[in-house]
């Protein structure tokens, strides 16, 4: 489950992403650790996220979360880039990684299997589209739980 100041600190980060180019694409707080640690994951939409982009992200994202004081205690940021191998989640990202491979987690199973990996074609209102090996399959949305970019091996 998500911690209760997730969407305050997501309503922040986003403008502040915005400004500089970027997209925030997820965003945790481990508070099981001490000082806890608030994760913000990013990428830029225009080139390969780099180390620079996560520098300029994490001073203006800290400077915004003090001056709010969202979080009241001692805390730790950490801005990254979550690279290739990642869940696919936004209408954007469906659009961005067209023809990319993905896999594809089912539950329960669809046609006898849960893992599906091909092309990624599309995404609608109640499907997946995927081709593979020139086959285009079509798996039902409500019984996908993740739809993940493929590693290259």
């Amino acid at each position: 489950m998500a911690h209760p100041l997730i969407p305050q600190i997501t309503d922040l980060a986003i403008p502040v992403a915005e400004q500089l180019g970027l997209e925030v694409v997820g965003i945790v707080f481990h508070t099981n650790q001490r000082p806890p640690v608030l994760r913000v994951d990013i990428r830029n939409p225009q080139q390969d996220t780099g180390l620079d982009d996560c520098e300029r992200m994490s001073r203006a994202l800290e400077a915004s979360l003090d001056a709010t004081e969202i979080i009241p205690d001692a805390y730790v940021l950490e801005v990254s880039s979550p690279g290739i191998s990642r869940q696919l989640v936004t209408d954007r990202e469906f659009i961005s990684f067209k023809g990319f491979p993905i896999t594809i987690s089912t539950s329960p199973s669809y046609e006898g299997q849960q893992d599906w990996a091909g092309q990624l074609i599309r995404r609608d209102e109640t499907k997946v589209y995927i081709n593979q090996k020139g086959r285009a399959i079509a798996i039902p949305r409500s019984l996908i739980t993740k739809v993940q970019l493929h590693e290259p091996r």
